[in-house]
Protein backbone atom coordinates (compact mmCIF):
# COMPACT_ATOMS: atom_id res chain seq x y z
CA UNK A 1 0.00 0.00 0.00
CA UNK A 2 1.09 3.21 -0.86
CA UNK A 3 1.82 5.24 1.94
CA UNK A 4 3.92 8.50 0.75
CA UNK A 5 2.99 9.86 -2.36
CA UNK A 6 5.15 12.78 -3.81
CA UNK A 7 3.76 14.11 -7.35
CA UNK A 8 5.51 16.42 -9.49
CA UNK A 9 6.94 18.40 -6.59
CA UNK A 10 8.82 21.87 -7.42
CA UNK A 11 10.16 24.11 -4.65
CA UNK A 12 12.33 27.49 -4.41
CA UNK A 13 13.02 28.32 -1.31
CA UNK A 14 12.30 32.55 -0.75
CA UNK A 15 14.77 34.37 -2.83
CA UNK A 16 16.72 31.63 -4.35
CA UNK A 17 16.64 31.44 -8.22
CA UNK A 18 17.86 27.11 -8.05
CA UNK A 19 14.51 24.55 -7.40
CA UNK A 20 16.14 22.60 -4.09
CA UNK A 21 13.18 20.11 -5.76
CA UNK A 22 12.62 19.67 -9.31
CA UNK A 23 10.00 17.39 -10.48
CA UNK A 24 10.25 14.50 -7.75
CA UNK A 25 7.91 11.45 -8.18
CA UNK A 26 8.16 9.22 -5.03
CA UNK A 27 5.77 6.49 -3.78
CA UNK A 28 6.89 4.72 -0.82
CA UNK A 29 5.01 2.03 0.47
CA UNK A 30 4.21 1.33 4.46
CA UNK A 31 6.06 -0.91 6.38
CA UNK A 32 9.97 -0.36 5.08
CA UNK A 33 13.31 1.57 6.55
CA UNK A 34 14.15 4.01 3.62
CA UNK A 35 17.41 5.49 3.39
CA UNK A 36 17.94 8.77 1.52
CA UNK A 37 21.45 9.59 -0.17
CA UNK A 38 23.18 12.15 -1.43
CA UNK A 39 25.64 14.46 -1.95
CA UNK A 40 25.40 17.76 0.76
CA UNK A 41 22.75 20.50 -0.45
CA UNK A 42 21.16 17.55 -2.84
CA UNK A 43 17.67 18.02 -1.68
CA UNK A 44 17.56 15.45 1.03
CA UNK A 45 16.32 17.64 4.19
CA UNK A 46 14.11 19.74 1.83
CA UNK A 47 12.49 16.34 0.67
CA UNK A 48 12.21 14.88 3.64
CA UNK A 49 10.21 18.05 4.84
CA UNK A 50 7.61 18.25 2.47
CA UNK A 51 6.22 14.25 4.09
CA UNK A 52 5.35 16.46 7.08
CA UNK A 53 4.36 19.72 5.87
CA UNK A 54 7.41 21.98 7.40
CA UNK A 55 7.97 22.57 3.29
CA UNK A 56 6.58 24.91 2.31
CA UNK A 57 4.01 25.95 5.63
CA UNK A 58 7.16 26.93 7.70
CA UNK A 59 9.50 27.62 4.98
CA UNK A 60 7.71 30.02 2.71
CA UNK A 61 9.16 29.83 -0.66
CA UNK A 62 6.84 28.55 -3.76
CA UNK A 63 5.85 25.15 -4.33
CA UNK A 64 4.11 23.21 -6.65
CA UNK A 65 2.99 19.32 -7.31
CA UNK A 66 1.09 17.49 -4.30
CA UNK A 67 2.43 15.44 -1.34
CA UNK A 68 0.07 13.56 -0.13
CA UNK A 69 0.70 10.86 3.96
CA UNK A 70 -1.87 8.35 4.88
CA UNK A 71 -4.34 9.99 2.13
CA UNK A 72 -3.77 14.00 3.45
CA UNK A 73 -2.63 16.58 1.26
CA UNK A 74 0.41 18.42 3.22
CA UNK A 75 -0.94 21.77 1.67
CA UNK A 76 -4.41 21.75 3.20
CA UNK A 77 -2.71 19.77 6.62
CA UNK A 78 -0.03 22.00 8.08
CA UNK A 79 2.13 19.73 10.55
CA UNK A 80 -0.39 19.96 13.63
CA UNK A 81 -2.68 18.73 11.49
CA UNK A 82 -0.34 15.47 10.67
CA UNK A 83 1.51 14.71 13.96
CA UNK A 84 -1.00 11.55 14.36
CA UNK A 85 0.45 10.11 11.59
CA UNK A 86 3.81 11.29 10.93
CA UNK A 87 6.53 12.25 13.30
CA UNK A 88 9.23 14.28 12.58
CA UNK A 89 12.89 14.25 14.30
CA UNK A 90 15.26 17.11 13.54
CA UNK A 91 19.21 16.47 13.38
CA UNK A 92 19.76 18.58 16.51
CA UNK A 93 17.18 16.78 19.03
CA UNK A 94 17.69 18.94 21.67
CA UNK A 95 17.03 21.80 20.23
CA UNK A 96 13.02 20.60 19.85
CA UNK A 97 12.65 19.72 23.69
CA UNK A 98 10.27 21.60 25.42
CA UNK A 99 10.49 20.23 29.13
CA UNK A 100 12.95 19.27 31.42
CA UNK A 101 11.72 15.70 32.58
CA UNK A 102 11.74 13.22 29.86
CA UNK A 103 8.10 11.75 30.88
CA UNK A 104 6.73 15.38 30.42
CA UNK A 105 8.70 15.88 27.49
CA UNK A 106 7.07 12.59 25.68
CA UNK A 107 3.52 13.99 26.71
CA UNK A 108 3.76 17.27 25.71
CA UNK A 109 2.83 16.72 22.33
CA UNK A 110 -0.38 14.97 23.58
CA UNK A 111 -1.57 17.59 25.68
CA UNK A 112 -1.33 20.69 22.68
CA UNK A 113 -3.55 17.83 20.96
CA UNK A 114 -6.43 17.40 23.88
CA UNK A 115 -5.33 13.77 24.23
CA UNK A 116 -7.57 12.42 26.93
CA UNK A 117 -4.99 11.95 30.13
CA UNK A 118 -6.10 8.30 30.25
CA UNK A 119 -4.87 7.77 26.68
CA UNK A 120 -1.84 10.05 27.42
CA UNK A 121 -0.52 7.85 29.73
CA UNK A 122 -1.00 4.43 27.98
CA UNK A 123 1.03 5.79 24.90
CA UNK A 124 3.98 6.99 27.30
CA UNK A 125 4.15 3.81 28.89
CA UNK A 126 4.09 1.81 25.71
CA UNK A 127 6.30 4.26 23.67
CA UNK A 128 9.09 4.13 26.91
CA UNK A 129 8.74 0.41 26.34
CA UNK A 130 9.15 0.29 22.83
CA UNK A 131 12.01 2.12 22.69
CA UNK A 132 13.85 0.73 25.90
CA UNK A 133 14.15 3.94 27.63
CA UNK A 134 11.39 3.65 31.00
CA UNK A 135 14.65 4.00 33.09
CA UNK A 136 14.49 7.49 31.73
CA UNK A 137 11.50 8.26 32.47
CA UNK A 138 12.62 11.12 35.58
CA UNK A 139 15.83 11.89 34.10
CA UNK A 140 16.33 15.65 32.98
CA UNK A 141 16.85 15.68 29.13
CA UNK A 142 19.64 17.93 30.19
CA UNK A 143 21.51 14.87 31.85
CA UNK A 144 21.07 12.60 28.64
CA UNK A 145 23.81 11.36 26.59
CA UNK A 146 23.71 12.03 22.51
CA UNK A 147 22.09 7.92 22.05
CA UNK A 148 20.00 8.62 24.67
CA UNK A 149 18.56 11.94 23.78
CA UNK A 150 18.06 10.75 20.40
CA UNK A 151 15.85 8.08 21.27
CA UNK A 152 13.75 10.67 23.71
CA UNK A 153 12.99 12.73 21.12
CA UNK A 154 12.00 9.98 19.22
CA UNK A 155 9.73 8.25 21.69
CA UNK A 156 8.28 11.91 22.12
CA UNK A 157 7.98 12.32 18.45
CA UNK A 158 5.85 9.30 18.22
CA UNK A 159 3.42 9.67 21.40
CA UNK A 160 1.27 11.52 19.23
CA UNK A 161 0.39 8.40 17.28
CA UNK A 162 2.22 8.44 14.09
CA UNK A 163 3.30 5.30 12.45
CA UNK A 164 6.07 7.07 9.59
CA UNK A 165 8.91 8.68 11.42
CA UNK A 166 11.02 10.85 9.72
CA UNK A 167 14.73 11.56 10.86
CA UNK A 168 17.29 13.95 9.65
CA UNK A 169 20.88 12.47 10.12
CA UNK A 170 20.12 10.91 13.65
CA UNK A 171 23.63 9.28 13.85
CA UNK A 172 26.15 12.14 13.20
CA UNK A 173 26.36 13.39 16.52
CA UNK A 174 26.63 9.85 17.92
CA UNK A 175 29.07 8.06 19.25
CA UNK A 176 29.03 4.23 17.68
CA UNK A 177 27.20 2.53 20.36
CA UNK A 178 25.04 5.33 20.88
CA UNK A 179 24.15 5.48 17.02
CA UNK A 180 23.83 1.42 17.24
CA UNK A 181 21.28 1.62 20.16
CA UNK A 182 19.06 4.32 18.13
CA UNK A 183 19.32 2.00 14.59
CA UNK A 184 18.29 -1.08 17.08
CA UNK A 185 15.23 1.01 17.83
CA UNK A 186 14.71 2.17 14.68
CA UNK A 187 14.85 -1.31 13.64
CA UNK A 188 12.63 -2.95 15.71
CA UNK A 189 10.51 0.19 14.70
CA UNK A 190 9.89 -1.31 11.19
CA UNK A 191 10.77 -5.02 12.10
CA UNK A 192 8.61 -5.56 14.80
CA UNK A 193 5.81 -3.40 15.18
CA UNK A 194 5.58 -2.17 11.34
CA UNK A 195 6.34 1.76 11.36
CA UNK A 196 7.78 3.31 8.40
CA UNK A 197 11.20 4.89 9.24
CA UNK A 198 12.48 7.15 6.32
CA UNK A 199 16.34 8.36 7.17
CA UNK A 200 18.44 11.21 6.06
CA UNK A 201 21.94 10.01 6.10
CA UNK A 202 25.33 10.68 5.33
CA UNK A 203 27.25 8.19 7.95
CA UNK A 204 26.29 4.84 5.30
CA UNK A 205 28.71 2.57 6.80
CA UNK A 206 25.97 2.67 10.34
CA UNK A 207 23.33 2.37 8.69
CA UNK A 208 23.04 1.10 5.06
CA UNK A 209 22.81 -2.55 6.20
CA UNK A 210 19.36 -1.23 7.90
CA UNK A 211 17.25 -0.04 4.52
CA UNK A 212 14.91 -1.99 2.40
CA UNK A 213 14.64 0.91 0.05
CA UNK A 214 17.18 4.11 -1.08
CA UNK A 215 16.34 7.32 -2.37
CA UNK A 216 18.63 8.92 -4.49
CA UNK A 217 18.80 12.76 -4.43
CA UNK A 218 20.78 15.20 -6.72
CA UNK A 219 20.53 18.29 -7.75
CA UNK A 220 16.99 18.74 -6.59
CA UNK A 221 16.01 15.52 -8.38
CA UNK A 222 15.28 12.53 -7.24
CA UNK A 223 14.30 8.41 -7.13
CA UNK A 224 13.85 5.44 -5.64
CA UNK A 225 15.69 2.08 -5.86
CA UNK A 226 17.03 -1.20 -4.16
CA UNK A 227 19.99 0.39 -1.54
CA UNK A 228 22.89 -1.20 -3.40
CA UNK A 229 22.18 -0.28 -6.69
CA UNK A 230 21.74 3.20 -5.61
CA UNK A 231 25.21 3.32 -3.58
CA UNK A 232 26.52 1.64 -6.59
CA UNK A 233 25.54 4.54 -8.59
CA UNK A 234 26.54 7.20 -6.29
CA UNK A 235 29.73 5.75 -5.90
CA UNK A 236 29.23 5.49 -2.67
CA UNK A 237 28.53 3.49 0.67
CA UNK A 238 30.03 1.87 3.53
CA UNK A 239 34.00 1.01 3.48
CA UNK A 240 33.23 -2.43 2.42
CA UNK A 241 30.94 -1.60 -0.62
CA UNK A 242 33.79 1.01 -1.62
CA UNK A 243 36.67 -2.09 -1.85
CA UNK A 244 34.24 -4.03 -3.43
CA UNK A 245 34.14 -1.57 -6.20
CA UNK A 246 38.12 -1.49 -6.29
CA UNK A 247 38.41 -5.10 -6.08
CA UNK A 248 35.97 -6.07 -8.59
CA UNK A 249 33.65 -7.97 -6.19
CA UNK A 250 30.09 -8.35 -7.45
CA UNK A 251 27.56 -8.03 -5.91
CA UNK A 252 29.21 -5.32 -3.45
CA UNK A 253 28.42 -6.46 0.05
CA UNK A 254 26.74 -3.93 2.55
CA UNK A 255 27.31 -5.17 5.63
CA UNK A 256 30.81 -6.74 7.45
CA UNK A 257 29.57 -9.73 7.47
CA UNK A 258 28.49 -10.39 3.90
CA UNK A 259 32.20 -8.97 3.26
CA UNK A 260 33.46 -11.31 5.56
CA UNK A 261 31.64 -14.16 3.14
CA UNK A 262 33.36 -12.69 0.57
CA UNK A 263 36.48 -12.04 1.85
CA UNK A 264 36.99 -15.60 3.47
CA UNK A 265 39.85 -17.52 0.95
CA UNK A 266 41.59 -13.71 0.47
CA UNK A 267 45.14 -14.32 1.80
CA UNK A 268 46.79 -11.06 3.20
CA UNK A 269 50.31 -10.35 3.84
CA UNK A 270 51.52 -8.67 7.08
CA UNK A 271 50.08 -5.01 6.70
CA UNK A 272 52.44 -2.11 6.36
CA UNK A 273 52.06 -0.06 9.16
CA UNK A 274 54.19 3.18 8.81
CA UNK A 275 53.69 6.00 11.19
CA UNK A 276 53.33 9.62 10.55
CA UNK A 277 56.33 11.51 11.25
CA UNK A 278 55.81 14.60 14.19
CA UNK A 279 58.04 17.45 14.33
CA UNK A 280 58.58 18.91 17.80
CA UNK A 281 56.85 19.20 20.03
CA UNK A 282 54.42 22.84 19.55
CA UNK A 283 50.99 22.76 21.89
CA UNK A 284 51.03 20.92 25.22
CA UNK A 285 48.77 20.51 27.47
CA UNK A 286 49.70 19.28 31.00
CA UNK A 287 47.70 17.54 33.45
CA UNK A 288 45.10 20.26 33.02
CA UNK A 289 41.75 19.66 34.30
CA UNK A 290 38.60 21.57 32.66
CA UNK A 291 35.13 21.87 34.47
CA UNK A 292 31.29 23.60 33.92
CA UNK A 293 29.89 24.24 36.70
CA UNK A 294 30.92 22.00 39.02
CA UNK A 295 30.96 19.30 36.95
CA UNK A 296 34.40 18.03 35.92
CA UNK A 297 34.38 17.11 32.10
CA UNK A 298 38.16 16.98 31.28
CA UNK A 299 41.05 15.64 34.54
CA UNK A 300 44.32 15.65 34.44
CA UNK A 301 44.78 15.40 30.94
CA UNK A 302 48.10 15.62 29.61
CA UNK A 303 49.01 16.08 26.05
CA UNK A 304 51.69 16.73 23.50
CA UNK A 305 51.36 17.52 19.83
CA UNK A 306 54.00 17.63 17.20
CA UNK A 307 54.06 19.97 13.92
CA UNK A 308 52.77 17.75 11.10
CA UNK A 309 50.59 15.78 13.30
CA UNK A 310 47.14 15.01 12.81
CA UNK A 311 45.70 13.75 15.98
CA UNK A 312 42.30 12.13 16.49
CA UNK A 313 40.21 12.55 19.68
CA UNK A 314 38.09 9.62 20.01
CA UNK A 315 34.93 8.94 22.63
CA UNK A 316 31.86 8.19 23.62
CA UNK A 317 29.18 11.33 23.63
CA UNK A 318 30.09 13.42 26.96
CA UNK A 319 33.62 12.02 27.47
CA UNK A 320 35.74 15.23 27.27
CA UNK A 321 36.58 15.74 23.44
CA UNK A 322 34.93 19.26 23.30
CA UNK A 323 35.92 20.83 26.63
CA UNK A 324 39.77 19.81 25.67
CA UNK A 325 39.20 21.24 22.44
CA UNK A 326 38.58 24.24 24.10
CA UNK A 327 40.76 24.24 26.65
CA UNK A 328 43.61 23.71 24.42
CA UNK A 329 42.48 26.67 21.98
CA UNK A 330 42.49 28.98 25.17
CA UNK A 331 38.68 29.00 25.10
CA UNK A 332 38.14 27.66 28.24
CA UNK A 333 40.26 28.54 31.53
CA UNK A 334 41.27 25.33 32.69
CA UNK A 335 40.93 25.23 36.66
CA UNK A 336 44.21 23.24 36.77
CA UNK A 337 46.93 22.28 34.52
CA UNK A 338 48.46 24.59 31.88
CA UNK A 339 48.23 24.65 28.03
CA UNK A 340 51.02 25.89 25.90
CA UNK A 341 52.11 26.84 21.99
CA UNK A 342 55.16 26.70 20.82
CA UNK A 343 55.75 27.73 25.29
CA UNK A 344 53.49 30.53 25.21
CA UNK A 345 49.98 30.95 26.19
CA UNK A 346 47.59 30.23 22.98
CA UNK A 347 46.04 32.87 21.30
CA UNK A 348 42.85 32.05 19.93
CA UNK A 349 42.67 32.61 16.59
CA UNK A 350 46.14 33.50 16.33
CA UNK A 351 48.45 30.65 16.75
CA UNK A 352 45.51 28.13 17.87
CA UNK A 353 42.06 28.39 15.85
CA UNK A 354 38.82 26.17 17.39
CA UNK A 355 36.03 25.36 14.60
CA UNK A 356 33.43 24.10 17.15
CA UNK A 357 30.41 21.33 16.46
CA UNK A 358 27.74 24.15 15.65
CA UNK A 359 29.18 26.38 12.68
CA UNK A 360 26.50 28.95 13.45
CA UNK A 361 28.71 29.86 16.81
CA UNK A 362 31.00 31.41 14.34
CA UNK A 363 29.04 32.43 10.97
CA UNK A 364 27.48 36.16 11.14
CA UNK A 365 28.07 37.60 8.38
CA UNK A 366 25.16 37.79 5.06
CA UNK A 367 27.51 35.93 2.25
CA UNK A 368 29.70 32.90 2.37
CA UNK A 369 32.13 35.12 1.59
CA UNK A 370 31.73 37.84 3.99
CA UNK A 371 32.70 35.49 6.60
CA UNK A 372 36.02 34.67 5.04
CA UNK A 373 36.46 38.24 4.55
CA UNK A 374 36.19 38.88 7.73
CA UNK A 375 38.73 36.41 9.14
CA UNK A 376 41.25 37.77 6.89
CA UNK A 377 40.31 41.74 7.94
CA UNK A 378 40.69 40.83 11.66
CA UNK A 379 44.39 39.53 10.51
CA UNK A 380 44.78 42.03 8.54
CA UNK A 381 45.84 39.56 5.81
CA UNK A 382 45.43 40.54 1.88
CA UNK A 383 45.22 36.71 1.16
CA UNK A 384 42.22 36.45 -1.99
CA UNK A 385 39.01 34.89 -0.33
CA UNK A 386 38.58 32.48 -3.39
CA UNK A 387 41.70 30.00 -1.78
CA UNK A 388 39.79 29.03 1.31
CA UNK A 389 36.63 28.92 -0.04
CA UNK A 390 37.74 26.51 -2.71
CA UNK A 391 39.94 24.44 -0.47
CA UNK A 392 36.39 23.05 1.02
CA UNK A 393 34.74 23.31 -2.33
CA UNK A 394 32.47 26.40 -1.63
CA UNK A 395 33.79 28.83 -4.28
CA UNK A 396 30.65 27.91 -6.11
CA UNK A 397 28.50 29.36 -3.23
CA UNK A 398 30.76 32.96 -2.20
CA UNK A 399 27.62 35.05 -2.37
CA UNK A 400 25.01 32.61 -0.76
CA UNK A 401 23.92 33.75 2.51
CA UNK A 402 25.11 31.26 5.05
CA UNK A 403 21.74 30.47 6.37
CA UNK A 404 20.18 29.37 2.85
CA UNK A 405 22.59 26.37 3.41
CA UNK A 406 22.57 22.85 4.33
CA UNK A 407 24.22 22.20 7.51
CA UNK A 408 27.21 20.41 6.33
CA UNK A 409 27.79 23.25 4.15
CA UNK A 410 27.67 26.10 6.75
CA UNK A 411 30.17 23.47 8.56
CA UNK A 412 32.50 23.84 5.54
CA UNK A 413 32.15 27.21 5.56
CA UNK A 414 32.90 27.47 9.10
CA UNK A 415 36.23 25.60 8.40
CA UNK A 416 37.15 27.75 5.60
CA UNK A 417 36.94 30.98 7.83
CA UNK A 418 39.28 29.36 10.56
CA UNK A 419 41.44 27.64 7.74
CA UNK A 420 42.24 31.80 6.88
CA UNK A 421 43.19 32.33 10.35
CA UNK A 422 46.53 30.72 9.52
CA UNK A 423 46.97 29.34 12.68
CA UNK A 424 49.40 27.40 12.77
CA UNK A 425 47.31 24.67 14.66
CA UNK A 426 43.79 23.98 13.89
CA UNK A 427 41.32 22.37 16.11
CA UNK A 428 38.08 20.61 14.32
CA UNK A 429 34.91 19.54 16.45
CA UNK A 430 32.84 16.88 14.47
CA UNK A 431 34.28 18.55 11.02
CA UNK A 432 32.19 15.12 9.05
CA UNK A 433 29.19 16.36 10.68
CA UNK A 434 26.63 16.41 7.55
CA UNK A 435 28.56 15.78 4.94
CA UNK A 436 28.84 13.40 2.02
CA UNK A 437 31.44 11.40 1.40
CA UNK A 438 32.72 12.93 -1.86
CA UNK A 439 32.92 16.50 0.07
CA UNK A 440 34.67 14.50 3.50
CA UNK A 441 37.32 13.20 1.24
CA UNK A 442 37.69 17.04 -0.05
CA UNK A 443 37.92 18.03 3.58
CA UNK A 444 40.49 14.99 4.01
CA UNK A 445 42.67 16.31 1.15
CA UNK A 446 42.73 19.55 2.55
CA UNK A 447 43.92 18.46 6.22
CA UNK A 448 46.49 16.31 4.84
CA UNK A 449 47.53 19.59 3.07
CA UNK A 450 47.60 21.54 6.21
CA UNK A 451 49.74 18.93 8.19
CA UNK A 452 52.26 18.59 5.36
CA UNK A 453 52.79 22.54 6.41
CA UNK A 454 54.03 21.80 9.37
CA UNK A 455 50.71 22.45 11.13
CA UNK A 456 49.35 21.39 14.20
CA UNK A 457 45.70 19.50 13.41
CA UNK A 458 43.76 17.88 16.27
CA UNK A 459 39.81 16.86 15.42
CA UNK A 460 37.44 15.06 17.40
CA UNK A 461 34.98 13.07 15.49
CA UNK A 462 32.30 9.38 16.10
CA UNK A 463 33.49 9.04 12.80
CA UNK A 464 35.82 5.93 12.89
CA UNK A 465 36.33 5.51 9.75
CA UNK A 466 37.80 9.52 8.99
CA UNK A 467 40.20 8.59 11.89
CA UNK A 468 41.56 5.57 10.67
CA UNK A 469 42.41 7.53 6.77
CA UNK A 470 44.18 10.67 8.42
CA UNK A 471 44.74 10.54 11.86
CA UNK A 472 48.99 9.35 12.48
CA UNK A 473 47.74 9.19 16.18
CA UNK A 474 44.39 7.99 18.24
CA UNK A 475 43.63 9.49 21.82
CA UNK A 476 41.14 7.72 23.21
CA UNK A 477 38.90 9.71 25.90
CA UNK A 478 36.36 8.19 28.45
CA UNK A 479 35.38 10.13 31.77
CA UNK A 480 37.26 12.75 30.99
CA UNK A 481 40.28 11.03 30.65
CA UNK A 482 42.75 9.29 28.31
CA UNK A 483 42.36 5.51 28.49
CA UNK A 484 44.41 5.45 25.10
CA UNK A 485 47.20 7.46 23.00
CA UNK A 486 49.30 5.65 19.98
CA UNK A 487 49.21 5.02 16.55
CA UNK A 488 45.44 4.17 14.76
CA UNK A 489 46.90 0.59 14.19
CA UNK A 490 46.81 -0.17 17.97
CA UNK A 491 44.28 2.03 19.21
CA UNK A 492 41.85 1.14 17.05
CA UNK A 493 42.60 -2.60 16.24
CA UNK A 494 42.00 -3.06 19.57
CA UNK A 495 38.51 -1.33 20.28
CA UNK A 496 35.72 -3.83 19.97
CA UNK A 497 33.38 -0.47 19.36
CA UNK A 498 36.06 1.94 17.21
CA UNK A 499 37.29 -0.49 15.19
CA UNK A 500 36.97 0.13 11.34
CA UNK A 501 35.23 -2.10 9.08
CA UNK A 502 38.70 -3.21 7.21
CA UNK A 503 40.17 -4.33 10.99
CA UNK A 504 36.77 -6.24 11.35
CA UNK A 505 36.41 -7.87 7.76
CA UNK A 506 40.55 -8.63 8.08
CA UNK A 507 42.01 -8.07 11.58
CA UNK A 508 44.05 -6.01 13.12
CA UNK A 509 46.44 -3.35 11.83
CA UNK A 510 44.37 -3.45 8.67
CA UNK A 511 42.37 0.15 8.39
CA UNK A 512 41.44 1.76 4.80
CA UNK A 513 40.20 0.39 1.86
CA UNK A 514 42.59 1.83 -0.02
CA UNK A 515 45.36 0.05 2.27
CA UNK A 516 43.95 -3.42 1.78
CA UNK A 517 42.83 -2.90 -2.16
CA UNK A 518 46.54 -1.89 -2.35
CA UNK A 519 47.61 -5.67 -1.07
CA UNK A 520 45.58 -7.07 -3.11
CA UNK A 521 46.79 -5.24 -6.39
CA UNK A 522 43.39 -3.48 -6.83
CA UNK A 523 42.90 -0.04 -8.56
Amino acid sequence: MTLISVERVTFRYPMTERAALADVDIQIESGGFVLLVGATGSGKSTLLRTMNGLVPHFTGGTFSGSVKVAGRDTLENPPRRLADVVAFVPQDPGSSFVLDRVEDELAYAMENLAVEPSEMRRRVEEILDVLAISELRDRSVRSLSGGERQRVAIAAALTPGARILLLDEPTSQLDPQGAEDVLNALQRLVHDLGFTVILAEHRLDRVAAFADKAIRCADGTAYLGEPAEILSELGAGPPVTRLARMLGWTPPPLTVRAARLLARDVELPEPDLVEQPSGAPRLVADRVTGAYDGHVAVKEVSLTVGGGETVALLGRNGAGKSTLLRILAGLHQPSMGKVSFDGRSPEPGRSVALCPQAAEDILFSDSVRSEVLATLAASRSSKDVSRYLEEVGMGAYAERHPRDLSSGQRLLVAIAAIAATEAPALLLDEPTRGLDPETKEALGACMRTWALEGRVIVFATHDVEMAAELAGRVVMMAHGEVVADGPPHEVLSDSHVFSPQMTRVFGRGWLTPRQVAAALGGS
